[in-house]
């Protein structure tokens, strides 16, 4: 077993460095910001110059429009706070933009010379539909897009390009966004695969953990029955005296009583456990992490609950503490870990994670992370228990885990 917790030791600490959903959202988010802002300034003295060509006040709006969501992007990515939204309502501003822009330009001269500014900005579009919007959208858009600017570059508004060049710029655009779409897709299949690895380990270490307690009581009770049931059987066959006998009967009454108790003693699918054998649980798990979480015990003496719901509420509680260890921490800031063991009556328990981290946005939990949807929430509702999970960007996270659902309610 210390070799098993060595390795669940070192599978912890890899997966701290492994690739995660959240970090790749991260990434594009603020990838997609920076190089809105970059080729946004490269091309605003063009926009400025083309503006005085369309109708009156149309060119300043698509300018404050356009630029606006920019910079409501790049702050989103900063503050990880609505990124969705905010490129989404980039993507759509801008295809909005390029279908609007025959109908505003009045001055075919601004268009004769270079094509239309937006052109400039169709890269960012396509990123920020990758980012918003899922996988198949995400194609639709980063192919009409392109298709439509490669439709507007044909026409006078658009500068009267030839087939040959209009084709050669839609299609230049829809490379680079088929770059950053692949680039982005691979990373969330990537985080993807690690949540599924991070569930199979955290099924494991469960497995490892049952295995060791069931060999730990078979060594118990093979030592039970070899010091007092073969002692005493071995003293009863060569029992000859009255006394010798009375000394036998007396030996196997001890050794029926002792098996008694082992058998009581070993858990089994129904039966009920102290909430002090939960926390020993708990506590093992914690020896085998890298990060340190404090450890708060009240009231659980005398509480009793179902082997099925013990195992729901510490496999739910190392996931947790697991998910506290890979997203809490931005490396700014000293983040603090505690678990807390409350016994609720004779016959309930609390349990409450919580970190100082960055936090997060619960609504915000993509479908496919198993490890809060799958490992906790629907983990304790199966055992009868309930989850909840109070989180907020920037003010850490608290993951409490209840058996049975509604027992705070009821105390």
């Amino acid at each position: 077993m210390p070799a098993a917790e060595a390795r669940l030791a070192r599978e912890t600490t890899r997966r701290r460095t492994a690739v995660t959903r959240e970090q790749v959202e991260t990434v594009a988010a603020r990838a997609l910001g920076t190089f809105g802002i970059v080729f946004g300034a490269q091309a605003l003295p063009l926009a400025l110059a083309q503006s005085t060509g369309l109708r009156p006040g149309a060119g300043v709006a698509l300018v404050a429009v356009l630029y606006g969501s920019i910079l409501a992007v790049a702050l989103a990515a900063a503050t990880k706070v609505a990124v969705r939204s905010a490129a989404l309502v980039f993507a759509v501003l801008y295809a909005g933009a390029i279908l609007a822009w025959p109908l505003i330009v009045v001055d075919l001269e601004v268009v004769a010379d270079s094509p239309p500014w937006l052109y400039f900005l169709c890269t960012v579009a396509t990123t920020a539909a990758v980012v918003a919007l899922p996988t198949m959208w995400a194609v639709a858009y980063t192919v009409l897009v392109p298709a439509m600017y490669g439709v507007v570059r044909l026409l006078p508004a658009g500068g009267g390009a030839s087939v040959s060049l209009a084709i050669l710029d839609a299609v230049y655009a829809l490379i680079l966004g088929a770059v950053v779409l692949i680039i982005v897709t691979m990373l969330r299949n990537a985080a993807r695969a690690v949540d599924v690895a991070q569930e199979a380990a955290l099924e494991r270490y469960e497995s490892a953990v049952r295995q060791h307690a069931s060999e730990l009581e078979r060594a118990k009770v093979d030592a039970l029955v070899h010091d007092s049931v073969l002692t005493t059987l071995l003293s009863a066959a060569a029992a000859n005296a009255p006394d010798e006998q009375a000394l036998a009967a007396r030996m196997a009454r001890d050794a029926v009583r002792r098996l008694d108790q082992a058998g009581v003693g070993w858990p089994q699918t129904g039966d009920r456990v102290g909430l002090p054998h939960l926390v020993r649980r708990l506590r093992a798990a914690l020896a085998t992490f890298a990060v340190a979480f404090t450890v708060r015990v009240v009231n659980t003496g005398g509480v009793e609950i179902p082997v099925e719901a013990a195992d729901a509420l510490s496999t739910a509680a190392v996931q947790a503490m697991v998910n506290s260890m890979q997203h809490a921490e931005d490396g700014e800031r000293v983040v603090r870990r505690e678990v807390r063991v409350r016994g609720i009556r004779t016959g309930g328990c609390a349990i409450e994670i919580a970190d100082t981290g960055v936090g997060f946005d619960v609504e915000q939990i993509p479908a496919e992370r198993l490890g809060v949807r799958v490992s906790i929430i629907e983990r304790m509702a199966n055992a009868g228990g309930a989850a909840r999970i109070d989180s907020a960007v920037g003010r850490g996270t608290t993951v409490t885990l209840l058996w049975p659902a509604g027992v705070e309610a009821d105390r």
